[in-house]
């Protein structure tokens, strides 16, 4: 199977990994005033400091996976720099669902299994298992992490806000330089440390709002 199809098929908001159960951070965002006009900001904002953080530790997990490294480092600096306990707990109900999909698809896969057992890995750690275990490169693999989010962000927008499909299509594509400038900026990077530390306060507020709130359709 050729590396596009692939991330593709991985990035399918189809793919039953409970993508479809999760927000961005968009439902909390929306309810406290934020308009269909103001997502591109929104969007390019997450891939600035939340996504970037994401994406740089799965980064950085595969090439501890890769190396016969423990993961457990990654996974502190990734805590450290994801002050929202909610956004901590979204993220690792992610990864278990993910990693039951990747267990089923890589069986004889070690670092699939590696990182399945540690104790409540987050989801970048689930997506470096999975991009060790189908080969993608540092590149694809943040690639993977920065598309995924626009496209989380983008379908609950369909579902939260009055809105052409065609506009959230857009938002997509405009947001696809930011997404390549991501990959290029954190797949070059080797250890915990250089993990950046690029906060986002209000959405960190609005999610720990949203954990909760008892009106809610999405997660996060």
């Amino acid at each position: 199977m050729s590396r596009d199809l692939l991330l593709m098929l991985l990035s399918d908001a189809r793919l039953p990994v409970a993508g479809h159960t999760q927000s961005g951070g968009l439902e909390p965002a929306v309810r406290d005033g934020l308009t269909a006009a103001h997502v591109p900001a929104y969007l390019r904002t997450r891939l600035r400091t939340v996504t970037r953080v994401e994406a740089a530790a799965a980064v950085v997990a595969r090439h501890h996976l890769e190396a016969g490294r423990p993961v457990e480092p990654v996974e502190q600096a990734w805590a450290a720099r994801t002050p929202s306990a909610a956004m901590r707990r979204t993220s690792r109900a992610q990864a278990r669902a993910f990693l039951r999909l990747a267990e089923r698809l890589w069986p004889d896969s070690e670092p699939v299994r590696a990182v399945a057992a540690a104790a409540g890995p987050s989801r970048a750690l689930a997506l470096a298992a999975a991009a060790v275990a189908c080969e993608l490169d540092a590149t694809a693999l943040a690639r993977l992490v920065g598309y995924d989010d626009v496209q989380t962000v983008t379908a609950a927008a369909l579902k939260l806000l009055p809105l052409d499909p065609a506009d959230a299509t857009g938002w997509v594509l405009g947001a696809l330089p930011e997404v390549d400038r991501l990959a290029a900026e954190v797949a070059p990077l080797t250890t915990p440390e250089a993990v950046p530390a690029a906060g986002a306060p209000q959405i960190e507020v609005w999610a720990e709002a949203h954990a909760v709130s008892s009106r809610r359709l999405f997660s996060a």
